[in-house]
């Protein structure tokens, strides 16, 4: 999925997040994409990163819902853009089961434009401090 602007990004993750949608998550992704996601794994390319997602959606985060915060999009050169999306997370579950609580995180992503549109060459999700 191409987006119109760099800004777009984060809304975009957020409702593929609410919907539980790995697929629609990683179309944000170009095909050779890296993603360094929350819980520390690392996938390179979509299939990669489809699949990690959605284990992941299906596991820790199967009742968690993301809350949007602050937002930073930034042009690094022509058609290179950066945008931080600091999100809290509720309803993460423990290996037991039990809720983790809440915690802050920031989604960073480096977006390139296509002739489509914008699309996330490299992300990480990452809890703050």
């Amino acid at each position: 999925m191409r987006l119109a602007e760099p800004a777009a990004f984060p809304r975009a993750f957020a409702n593929a997040w609410s919907a539980h949608d790995a697929r629609a998550m990683a179309a944000l992704f170009a095909e050779d994409a890296d993603f360094l996601t929350l819980t520390g794994h690392w996938a390179e390319g979509q299939k990669a990163i489809t699949e990690t997602i959605a284990g992941e959606l299906a596991g820790a985060f199967a009742r968690a819902k993301l809350v949007t915060g602050r937002t930073k999009s930034r042009a690094i050169s022509p058609g290179v853009a950066l945008v931080m999306q600091r999100f809290v997370l509720s309803g993460i579950l423990n290996a037991d089961g039990s809720d983790a609580g809440r915690i802050g995180a920031v989604l960073s992503a480096v977006l390139t434009a296509t002739d489509g549109g914008w699309i996330v060459s490299a992300a990480q999700f990452t809890a703050e401090g």
